[in-house]
């Protein structure tokens, strides 16, 4: 991916750098993430710790060989030129895009297979709230851990970008779900977009409300974004032939389990990341995303939350307030 024209952040501060203007190579599409009167966004950099986040901010988070060294994972925006062998796009397309890196600035080159049409419904500036979240869930929650109608989901930290995309295609696609989330507003929000079982993660035992809940089975599927704390406790929450997704590591990433925990109920551990992951692997994702989540978004059953939009020059302020974890949903960028 190439760098894009303006990027917001310089040595660790957010501030405005200069660099070239990416140009489209051999299967790339560039999207201008504001051009002329488009409306375009970039969402907030957002991994599933907060403080890789701010670990990434000050240099100890490297992106990923080849990928732009500036924040952003997905942006919505206008096609403005194309490389070589592209043949689905045109030149002016409104269109939505997974980016490895480089969403904080005006303009971005992405490998065409990573782009994606803005679902019919959904506004431009919306849109940049859905790629990466989209990409995530779906491959992690349906095609590793293949969550299928009538089964019992978990996702913890229910209230976030991934965790409000989840609670709807869950739904959307027959599940019932358990979520957590840190105070009654936040559980009262994803309660209205369709969770069953809201658990206070700060007064309840959340093994104890699965097990009550499930009639001491547990749940088939939970998508974690904890880590360590919660290794043990999301194994002994899981019903037989259960599967762990862990996506992120916000309690570090070091634990002692019992292993006897995961033989008698056939229990599965495994974790995933969409940044690391080759062009192939993100197209082939990206593929999947558009065939089966973008009809559930065009039929209204799906749809980006997004709690606060910043301009760009101000992207520390987005930070300040991610840090304070006071956020439902996604914050966005507006150059």
């Amino acid at each position: 991916m190439a760098g894009a024209r303006r990027e917001m952040i310089n040595g660790g501060n957010f501030s405005p750098k200069i660099s070239g203007r990416p140009i489209p190579r051999r299967g790339q599409v560039k999207v201008a993430i504001l051009l002329g009167i488009a409306h375009s966004v970039a969402s907030i950099f957002s991994p599933s710790s907060r403080r890789a986040a701010a670990s990434y901010l000050k240099g100890a988070h490297p992106p990923p060989k080849g990928a732009s060294p500036y924040p952003g994972l997905e942006c919505s925006g206008t096609v403005q030129a194309l490389g070589k062998n592209v043949s689905r796009w045109r030149v002016g397309d409104q269109v939505c895009a997974l980016l490895s890196g480089g969403g904080y600035a005006e303009k971005v080159a992405v490998p065409a297979a990573q782009v994606l049409p803005v679902p019919l419904g959904v506004s431009l500036k919306d849109a940049a709230g859905l790629p990466e979240v989209a990409c995530t869930v779906w491959s992690t929650v349906f095609m590793m851990s293949r969550l299928s109608a009538g089964e019992t989901f978990l996702v913890h930290g229910g209230s976030s970008g991934i965790g409000t995309f989840a609670i709807q295609i869950a739904k959307a696609k027959g599940a019932t779900v358990f979520v957590t989330a840190g105070n009654e507003e936040k559980l009262a929000f994803c309660k209205k977009l369709g969770a069953d079982v809201c658990i206070n993660y700060k007064t309840e035992d959340f093994v104890s409300r699965v097990k009550e809940e499930t009639g001491g089975k547990g749940v088939d599927v939970i998508l974690d974004c904890i880590g360590a704390a919660y290794l043990q406790r999301n194994l002994d929450s899981l019903n037989f032939d259960g599967r762990l997704c862990i996506i992120g590591l916000q309690s570090g990433a070091v634990v002692e389990i019992k292993l006897n925990t995961l033989l008698p109920r056939r229990l599965t551990v495994q974790g995933a990341g969409m940044r690391a992951r080759n062009t192939e692997n993100k197209a082939m994702v990206v593929n999947e995303v558009e065939k089966n989540v973008w009809p559930e978004v065009v039929a209204g059953k799906l749809k980006p939350i997004i709690y606060k939009s910043f301009p760009l020059s101000e992207a520390g302020e987005g930070h300040k307030l991610m840090e304070s974890n006071e956020h439902i949903g996604k914050i966005l960028l507006v150059p």
